[in-house]
């Protein structure tokens, strides 16, 4: 399709969102906004974006600090390996952000589609991004039916992108499509009426909207049974740091008992407890994550000041706990209490 990037271009003219990494050719703060936007609404991540770049305005000082910092100020993003590839990618620059594409490419953390944004937008470079939105869009526009989650239509799509790029302006016309795809190419109810590109777009015509993109695979999703205990023990409480692994790695959390169903098992409340009694509190919380659901109780336990618990946990006073980072299904609990 011919006019199919002056069209995308002339649109986004007239309907970009005023954002504030697009006021900038710094690949760092472009960077953190590719990171932070991840699986992430432009409202709550706005928010983030303008934290980090305040207190790290740059590679080295947000290498210089600690991963708790990092991901306390990360705490309600979801997705925390987001947060820890972000620190272990700062450290790994010497201060300076890589300036090739392999160099970005080679960032933890940083897959085709991020280094693709990065290059085209800070540095210009005709690389073409391909996201859930561009898929979207060029599945509808050409009416591919080629699952975008296999190896044929990954090779497909990206062929695509890259032969429609405009080499003029790869940072305009990759956040053009980004913002069509967030904006008119929407993946329910699409605005087809106002689509500039509704009169040669294939979905269109053949009422295939809902269909298209197809994925080929359905996801597994794992259903989890957390039961958290909050520990009182004067004015002190019990925490511990989730290991690698699983969920919210290196986050911290009130003792868990992981269990099959959502009963209560006591052999564990024993160990830890004695005889002292867990009492259930606030309402169960429903958590989904991209490949499980989780579904959290919270108890209450008060215990005397001479019991010790075992060397997993941690003793902190009560009054300094919202300084360690936790997930925000942990916060979601907390609040309750």
């Amino acid at each position: 399709m011919k006019n199919f990037s002056p069209t995308l271009l002339a649109w986004y003219a007239q309907n970009k969102r005023d954002l504030p990494w697009r006021h900038t050719k710094d690949p760092y703060k472009i960077w953190l906004c590719e990171v932070i936007m991840q699986q992430t609404r432009i409202a709550q991540g706005l928010e983030y974006y303008n934290r980090f770049v305040d207190i790290f305005p740059s590679p080295r000082a947000l290498a210089n600090a600690s991963e708790d910092k990092v991901l306390k100020l990360w705490q309600g993003l979801g997705y925390y390996s987001r947060a820890r590839n972000l620190h272990a990618a700062a450290k790994s620059m010497n201060g300076v952000f890589p300036t090739t594409y392999e160099g970005v490419r080679a960032l933890k953390g940083v897959g085709d589609y991020t280094a693709a944004a990065i290059c085209s937008i800070a540095y210009d470079m005709p690389y073409a991004v391909v996201d859930g939105n561009v898929y979207r869009v060029l599945s509808r526009v050409f009416g591919i039916s080629t699952p975008i989650d296999s190896t044929e239509g990954k090779k497909q799509f990206t062929a695509l992108a890259q032969q429609l790029l405009n080499n003029k302006k790869p940072g305009d016309f990759n956040q053009a499509m980004m913002d069509f795809g967030a904006l008119v190419c929407t993946p329910q109810i699409p605005q087809c009426e106002e689509c500039p590109l509704a009169k040669k777009c294939e979905a269109y015509r053949r009422g295939l909207q809902e269909k298209l993109p197809v994925k080929a695979q359905k996801t597994k999703i794992t259903t989890r049974y957390f039961h958290y205990i909050y520990v009182e023990q004067g004015k002190f409480t019990w925490i511990h740091q989730r290991g690698a692994g699983d969920v919210w790695q290196h986050l911290y959390e009130v003792p868990l008992v992981e269990s099959k169903s959502e009963k209560l098992p006591p052999t564990t409340l024993k160990k830890w407890f004695g005889s002292a009694k867990v009492v259930a509190v606030g309402k169960p919380v429903k958590h989904v994550l991209s490949h499980q659901i989780i579904h959290a109780y919270i108890y209450k336990v008060k215990l005397p000041v001479t019991h010790k618990m075992p060397v997993q946990f941690q003793k902190v006073p009560t009054k300094e706990l919202s300084k360690y980072a936790v997930s925000r299904l942990m916060q979601k609990l907390l609040e309750q209490l």
